[in-house]
């Protein structure tokens, strides 16, 4: 799993060079009032959770009009639960993990608002991914950093799609 390069973060660990950058989305279920959302007002007054301790909770969530923020989840499968179970409208979460609840959840629809006016505002920092290793070891940082080179975003996209077709999500 990787992990967003933050500040605080990089107190206590290293990272590579950021391999990835994970647009926040949406989940709501295809016969939901929200399922034809164009921006994050017509969320407005939305039952929302998401993972405990993420961007998509503390700071995605509430940026939606009115949202009726529901407690925050231990993990990504307990709020797709609270979701296909009925207990909320929508979660917010990134879009490698909304791609696999989706296979797995076929009742569930993926909104996205990148690029428009109505998308969640979030930092780099926040959506950056890297490879976390032991603080000062910049000998496999510049190893894995010099490999990470030598890709495109097309072999990280193919590979994050690779990794949503089978990682566990239930």
């Amino acid at each position: 799993a990787g992990q967003s390069i933050t500040a605080e973060r990089l107190e206590t660990i290293d990272f590579s060079d950021p391999y990835y950058f994970a647009s926040i989305v949406t989940l709501t279920k295809k016969d939901s009032p929200y399922a034809s959302a164009k921006s994050l007002a017509d969320l407005s007054g939305a039952k929302a959770t998401s993972q405990l301790n993420t961007v998509w909770y503390d700071v995605c969530i509430p940026q939606i009009p009115d949202v009726q923020a529901q407690t925050a989840q231990e993990s990504a499968p307990q709020m797709l639960v609270a979701l296909e179970a009925g207990g909320v409208d929508i979660v917010v979460t990134d879009e490698p993990t909304a791609m696999g609840a989706c296979a797995v959840y076929p009742d569930m629809v993926m909104l996205s608002f990148t690029g428009t006016d109505g998308d969640y505002q979030v930092s780099e920092e926040e959506i950056n991914i890297g490879i976390s290793m032991q603080k000062g070891n910049s000998g496999l940082q510049k190893a894995i950093n010099s490999v990470l080179a030598t890709l495109t975003p097309e072999d990280y996209k193919d590979w994050m799609n690779q990794a949503i077709a089978v990682q566990p999500m239930n």
